[in-house]
């Protein structure tokens, strides 16, 4: 009788999230995430899976964020036919994002291959496409948090609320077999507790073995008053260049988290002096779907009835035409619009019409990976080039800490301290210096034993 967990992606790095569980001639995978940042990281994505498609019996996923979810149309389309287990809003999210993400592949693709055609060099197909994706969510079966499955014989899967975004969760696996009894538990992407929005992260008690995510493991985020402080302090500045305000933010989670602030402080920010626009059609069907499920947070959001935030001078910019009218205004407008690490998007044609533009003002609310141009511009390059033009980098670059979906290292701490047994603990979905950080905290606080999983490392529950 066995119950494994291999380490594969998001292994001493952020994206791509992906680990195989074996349990008893049964193999499962939890997570399918794509790998993001640069051009050649992104190849990685068009690898073999690590276990063959075949074998795999079944898929658990902690959340919607593609870098969690993102590989589950490919799967499908290289012949897994099996399920895909979610909680309830997660499934609702991917109905949204992973037809999104096969459109940008699809996007990708003619790009690339106007360049081989040129050249004289095969051409590219997309990853996968908006069908692909689509057609994988027939796999799609979702749970509540709380509700027991058995997801192959003997593997019970549970999700609690990781509070990180809707339908987040974290993944509890007990497996029982005759004389064995163990529990697995992986903590997804866990919330921060100044987080607007979205629940603490549920705490539980015990476990054999525990997976943490370790993003910020090596840093605290500033207190949350300072942040409301400094984006006040964002808005009258801009207000006073007469400038616009862009803003990338990921669709799902730090977007609505926007909307509820500038909700509750729109007299305070003196946001009546502009025009708010979110620019995107995924976010804009991300906040609905935040308006659907709002029972499962604790904020009001949204007015009764209403799947619109509490903005009078908001506005949804579904169609193209939407989108670039909005740039022909030079002062006064505030854009939420994807891909929040500038990688894609309508982000690209805001900067290319403001970038250059010291009035105007760029603001970064989440993590950047390394090799995206968000986390170019945040290291402070002064030159960008968008579909092979160069723009200088003259507005101002404004990086907003403290609205971080992810847990800092006290919140890490403070979830594992709950563990009751101090269950030996494997750090994934960091970078080196992040989890060397945490590594030692967890050491020194709880004398845990921890250690930093690595690729294709093995280890028995």
């Amino acid at each position: 009788m066995s119950f494994q967990l291999q380490f594969f992606g998001a292994t001493e790095r952020v994206t791509g999230s992906l680990y195989v569980i074996r349990v008893d001639g049964h193999t499962v995978l939890l997570e399918c995430g794509l790998v993001q940042g640069g051009h050649k990281e992104e190849k990685r994505n068009r690898d073999p899976f690590p276990v063959s498609v075949s074998e795999i019996d079944a898929v658990i996923l902690s959340h919607a964020h593609i870098d969690h979810s993102g590989r589950v149309p490919l799967l499908a389309r290289r012949g897994y036919e099996g399920p895909v287990y979610t909680q309830h809003a997660t499934r609702a999210l991917c109905e949204i994002m992973l037809p999104d993400s096969g459109y940008l592949n699809e996007k990708d693709a003619q790009w690339e291959n106007k360049k081989r055609g040129k050249r004289g060099e095969k051409l590219l197909e997309p990853l996968y496409t908006r069908a692909d994706a689509e057609a994988c969510m027939s796999l799609f079966q979702s749970a509540a948090y709380g509700q027991d499955i058995e997801v192959v014989p003997g593997l019970m899967l549970r999700f609690h609320d990781a509070g990180h975004i809707l339908g987040s969760a974290i993944v509890e696996l007990h497996y029982r077999n005759h004389d064995k009894d163990r529990t697995l538990v992986f903590s997804g992407d866990l919330g921060y507790r100044d987080a607007p929005v979205m629940n603490l992260p549920e705490k539980l008690r015990y476990a054999n073995a525990v997976m943490m995510e370790s993003t910020y493991g090596d840093r605290l985020h500033r207190p949350f008053a300072e942040t409301l402080t400094e984006l006040a302090e964002v808005f009258e500045v801009a207000r006073a260049a007469k400038g616009n305000v862009l803003i990338p933010a990921f669709t799902v989670g730090r977007t609505q988290d926007l909307l509820y602030l500038m909700a509750e402080h729109y007299d305070e920010w003196r946001l009546g002096d502009w025009q708010i626009f979110l620019d995107s059609p995924m976010a804009i069907e991300a906040t609905e779907t935040y308006a659907k499920y709002r029972h499962l947070y604790g904020v009001k959001l949204f007015g009764p009835d209403s799947h619109l935030p509490n903005l009078p001078n908001f506005h949804e910019t579904m169609t193209t035409e939407e989108s670039m009218a909005i740039n022909q205004i030079d002062s006064g407008a505030i854009v939420i619009a994807g891909s929040g690490m500038c990688s894609g998007g309508r982000i690209h044609h805001h900067l290319q019409n403001n970038i250059w533009r010291p009035e105007c003002h760029l603001v970064i609310v989440g993590y950047q990976a390394h090799g995206t141009l968000g986390r170019r511009l945040v290291d402070g390059v002064e030159e960008i080039k968008l579909w092979g033009n160069k723009y200088q980098v003259r507005a101002r670059i404004h990086t907003i800490g403290g609205l971080s979906a992810h847990a800092d290292q006290a919140d890490l701490l403070d979830w594992y301290a709950a563990f009751e047994n101090r269950p030996p603990v494997y750090l994934v979905h960091g970078e080196g210096r992040a989890q060397r950080a945490l590594e030692k905290k967890l050491k020194t606080q709880f004398n845990a034993p921890v250690s930093i999983a690595t690729h294709e490392q093995t280890i028995e529950i």
